[in-house]
């Protein structure tokens, strides 16, 4: 029966174009800031009412796997996350970019992405029972310390000066707790305004910081001119590297898909959290970690391999538990149950193959994904031939109806405007943003697991005997400190006279 449901996919022509319109449309959501993977699975979800269920499932899967991998385009040509999974891409990609190596950091980011989808349905259909049954132990406990682990590689991702590194993260932990407290639900830093009540959007923040932090520079150059000769980006073959740089990110490359994987199994966490995380490690383990952050490929290749791995660590939850990872397996949730599949620890039994459809809707999107984006660099390029300040005001005007669209919310738009005077004032000292990203992802997820994880102490004190994962957590998290704190003090070695 499992394979049947397989079979019915990989055989039917049928379904081939229909996956491949949706991952173009998928693309096309994820490549345009402020419109996300999410956006398009919402926007497209009625469409399946009327369709069989391997028809509903591969365009759903389609739209998600393009979604997630599309937001490189923006990222790399515009500077400008197109997707929160997407925000470390820009780290190395836009350099690239810059430099004249647009094609080639296209490239790395579209095979990259394909790698980590492969890895993530790899791992998801060998062993998803059995990571389900790891995840489902975490507890307030296990969170609230791989939280504070995730935060401590703030410092890696603050460049040479921590104190500054440190004060960016602070301030997006700062800005995670405005709004209802958690557990509690009392109100914090409103000032009266009921529009601050529900927060900032993670969406707002990342189109603020980056799209109107981006179009202010632009602004700025137009006044005082520079070179304004049009860069040219140098024709390379095939995905614009080779053999022996394929070889030498094979560990990047392993270590970021699983990564990816495991951030994606743990609810609530996301893509965008995957790539910083992956990108951190991958600096510290580098023996050249200033390159990181100029243009080089390792840092995309970490990005892009990791958070699309994500896609399919976050499925294990949501089939064999039932619980989303985040807003666009939520949807994909919906549309299961809406054609009468009820994801938990039996569906294996009840729509094995269903399970099995997904797989391959899965597989046969993930390559589309790859031939649709290789075939299309040459016009993505193009991009890079319009002056910037021509190119960012409709960007900018996309992004506000992104950031409305995400919540109908005109404060949104205003939260917008807000984050970019943030990030322009974050860019005037040198102060880098990363960090206050990772700071407001992480926010929430800190305190309310710290809370519970406060409340559980409070009644059995030694509790904490009985959670290995946490307390390895709290290991790797001084281990982590100690070293990232010795590079950074280490006295760079006299040379001889």
């Amino acid at each position: 029966m499992y394979l049947e449901g397989f079979l019915s996919v990989i055989t039917d022509p049928e379904m081939y174009l229909v996956i491949l319109l949706g991952v173009a449309v998928g693309i096309v959501f994820g490549a345009i800031p402020g419109l996300t993977a999410t956006m398009a699975i919402t926007m497209c979800l009625p469409m399946t009412y009327a369709m069989e269920t391997k028809t509903a499932v591969c365009v759903l899967m389609a739209l998600y796997i393009g979604g997630i991998s599309g937001g490189l385009i923006s990222a790399i040509l515009l500077n400008i996350p197109g997707t929160p999974s997407s925000l470390a891409t820009t780290f190395d990609g836009a350099p690239m970019a810059a430099s004249g190596h647009a094609k080639k950091a296209l490239g790395v980011g579209v095979f990259y992405s394909f790698i980590g989808t492969m890895v993530g349905l790899v791992i998801l259909m060998g062993v998803a029972p059995q990571l389900s049954k790891i995840a489902i132990k975490f507890s307030p406990l296990e969170y609230c310390a791989l939280a504070i682990f995730s935060l401590v590689l703030v410092i890696a991702l603050a460049g040479k000066d921590m104190i500054k590194g440190l004060i960016s993260g602070t301030l997006g932990l700062m800005f995670a707790t405005i709004g209802l407290s958690p557990i509690d639900s009392m109100k914090r830093f409103t000032f009266g305004n009921v529009n601050l009540t529900g927060g900032f959007q993670l969406l707002t923040l990342l189109i603020g910081l980056y799209a109107i932090t981006e179009i202010a520079a632009a602004a700025f150059e137009a006044v005082h001119p520079k070179d304004m000769t049009i860069r040219k980006t140098e024709k390379v073959k095939g995905f614009g590297f080779s053999l022996k740089e394929f070889k030498d990110n094979i560990g990047n490359m392993s270590i970021s898909a699983l990564i990816g994987t495991a951030i994606g199994i743990l609810p609530g966490i996301g893509g965008g959290t995957a790539g910083l995380l992956a990108y951190s490690v991958e600096k510290s383990r580098s023996k050249h970690p200033e390159k990181y952050g100029t243009g080089c490929m390792e840092g995309v290749v970490a990005s892009e391999t990791s958070n699309n791995a994500v896609i399919g660590g976050a499925m294990v939850p949501l089939l064999t538990l039932g619980i989303p990872g985040d807003g666009a397996t939520a949807m994909l949730l919906g549309g299961l149950m809406i054609h009468g599949v009820t994801t938990g620890p039996l569906i294996f039994q009840k729509y094995g193959d269903t399970v099995y459809a997904i797989y391959a809707a899965m597989l046969i999107a993930a390559v589309m994904m790859l031939f649709v984006e290789f075939y299309g660099m040459k016009g993505f390029v193009n991009v890079l031939k319009i002056p910037r300040n021509f190119l960012l005001p409709p960007v900018v005007a996309m992004c506000c109806i992104g950031a409305f669209g995400n919540s109908n919310r005109v404060f949104d738009v205003v939260a917008v405007v807000i984050f970019g005077l943030v990030g322009y004032l974050l860019g005037k000292v040198d102060m880098p943003q990363p960090p206050l990203v990772l700071g407001f992802i992480l926010g929430s997820m800190l305190e309310t697991n710290l809370r519970r994880s406060v409340q559980l102490l409070t009644i059995d004190p030694n509790c904490w005997a009985a959670h290995p994962i946490a307390i390895g957590f709290l290991v790797a998290t001084v281990i982590a400190l100690f070293f990232i704190i010795r590079s950074r003090t280490k006295k760079p070695a006299k040379t001889a006279e």
